[in-house]
């Protein structure tokens, strides 16, 4: 199937530190909120991964829009 890029021509583009410590950071504090949300505020279980999860997909969303403004731009 042609998908009108060979992979061989692909240029990939690492991947910053600052990224990768963003991500790992952002991951911890959803881990956190899971743990407070459960432990603390005693809320069930499954309440307390749905809130954190939801939490997470709605903060991925937020930079994916923010990536894509900003590549549109320059």
């Amino acid at each position: 199937m042609f998908m009108g890029i060979d992979e061989r021509e692909r240029v990939v583009t690492p991947v910053s530190r600052l990224t990768v410590a963003s991500y790992a950071l952002l991951l911890v504090l959803l881990f956190a909120w899971f743990l407070y949300g459960w432990l603390v505020q005693q809320q069930g279980l499954v309440a307390s991964i749905g809130e954190a999860a939801g939490s997470g997909f709605a903060i991925l969303v937020i930079v994916s829009i923010v990536g894509s403004i900003r590549r549109a731009r320059g």
